[in-house]
């Protein structure tokens, strides 16, 4: 198949980066896509969002209105970065607010009276968000990397002061550590990020235990904290979260810089671009570790409009309009993967935006350090390749949206029907946010 280039918005001159881009420059690029709605972020009256702003019938059959805990992290790590912590804290406390109104999730589980193959019968992290009610539908609920990043923003906000957890709240932050003790977070098999096959991975053990480890720094800082983990219905201190941390950090040597390393080879893989979470923002891997994973994603995966999330990645797989119905396309494939998988052609996997905008935080983050001029140009080099991926004047979304990704349809790259998608948008706010940074005034 002849693969045509489309995505020309690089050229124009709105989006232009100079070779060194000073503070005011960033400052009147990020007004300008404001402007333009890039960062609009719609909000539920409860603080919630969700995960994309599409329209249109297929869109609505996606589910794409629903709330993920993931995504919704994201979008208010983004917001509390840039100053605007209060709506962080909103989110975080609804998110809460969500599991303590579904308790008996964990709660049957450390009963013993839940089967945990069952994903349905896990946490649910994807709901209806304005009653903050579950959703019936099958979904692959099996997702420790989604509670952990709950764990890790809740606890980094209790740290920083600018959030004050309920009763009801320190019972849901207890009662998911000794989930995890039940379960075992270390060698369990979820379904992770991309919500598929589930298999032992780093992504999933690593963000957990950045979880635990931000937990177990608010034990350890705030005497008030300490009491309040104390007298929760299941109390959690600190040498419990130390013995959870070990464990996760023992398996993730075992693991990295690998996704998986299961002798199954539906559920080996070398390569994952949700392991760039645990560089930015969770900060679970060391220096050496996050140069592997970094140089793993940007060598084996990134492509001509964005970056795969795995090879062999069949979701939004070339022509995926045409071999999928509306209500097949964002289905749980989690117990029948192969099928979809067959669809893919080699070297046609969607290629997503979410992950330049993460890798030119990362660089930005490490230039900050170090001042090290070749981090400086990736950094710059992977914004750039970020506002290549807003949409054009004449896509159908508009200008200036950010996709989920892009896919070829009929051999033309186009983004997906999940445009704009927030957590992108989130993402692309914090590398604008560390390039003005890192840029001279």
């Amino acid at each position: 198949m002849q693969i045509r280039e489309t995505n020309d918005l690089a050229r124009d001159d709105r989006l232009t980066l100079p070779e060194v881009p000073t503070r005011s420059i960033v400052r009147r690029l990020t007004q300008f896509l404001a402007e333009q709605g890039t960062f609009d972020f719609p909000t539920l009256p409860n603080g919630l969002f969700s995960a994309a702003g599409g329209r249109g019938e297929d869109f609505e059959q996606s589910g794409y209105r629903s709330v993920w805990v993931r995504d919704n992290v994201h979008v208010a790590h983004a917001h509390f970065v840039i100053g605007q912590r209060h709506v962080a804290a909103q989110t975080a406390s609804t998110l809460l607010e969500f599991f303590a109104r579904h308790r008996h999730r964990f709660e049957n589980v450390l009963a013993g009276q839940a089967d945990i193959s069952d994903p349905m019968q896990r946490p649910h992290i994807r709901f209806h968000g304005p009653t903050l009610t579950e959703l019936e539908e099958k979904w692959s609920h099996a997702q420790n990397d989604a509670l952990g990043i709950l764990l890790w923003f809740a606890s980094k906000l209790v740290r920083s002061g600018n959030l004050r957890l309920t009763t009801a709240h320190w019972n849901v932050v207890c009662d998911l550590v000794h989930f995890w003790q039940k379960i075992e977070f270390w060698r369990d098999e979820d379904s992770g990020h991309w919500e598929e096959s589930r298999k032992i991975s780093a992504s999933s053990v690593g963000i957990a235990t950045a979880g635990l480890t931000e937990l177990r720094l608010a034990l350890q800082e705030h005497a008030a904290v300490r009491t309040a983990a104390a007298q929760a219905d299941r109390p959690v201190d600190v040498a419990l979260l130390d013995e959870m941390i070990a464990r996760g950090r023992r398996a993730l040597d075992e693991i990295l810089p690998a996704e998986c390393v299961q002798a199954d080879p539906a559920k080996s893989r070398a390569h994952d671009a949700a392991l760039l979470s645990l560089i930015y923002p969770c900060q679970a891997v060391d220096q050496s570790s996050a140069f592997r994973i970094v140089n793993d994603v940007v060598t084996h995966l990134s492509g001509s409009h964005g970056v795969r999330r795995y090879r062999g990645d069949s979701y939004w797989c070339a022509d995926y309009k045409q071999l999928l119905s509306a209500d097949m396309r964002s289905a749980d494939f989690s117990d029948s993967l192969a099928g979809r998988d067959s669809l893919l052609r080699d070297g046609e996997e969607a290629q997503w935006c979410l992950f330049d905008p993460t890798l030119s935080t990362i660089f930005g983050v490490w230039y900050s350090r170090t001042g090290n001029p070749e981090f400086r140009a990736r950094q710059l080099h992977h914004l750039r390749r970020s506002l290549s991926q807003l949409t054009t004047a004449d896509s159908r979304f508009g200008p200036y949206r950010c996709p989920e990704s892009y896919y070829l349809e009929s051999g033309r790259y186009v983004p997906n029907d999940m445009t704009p998608l927030f957590w992108t948008q989130a993402n692309l706010r914090v590398a604008l946010h560390w390039l003005e940074q890192t840029s001279p005034e």
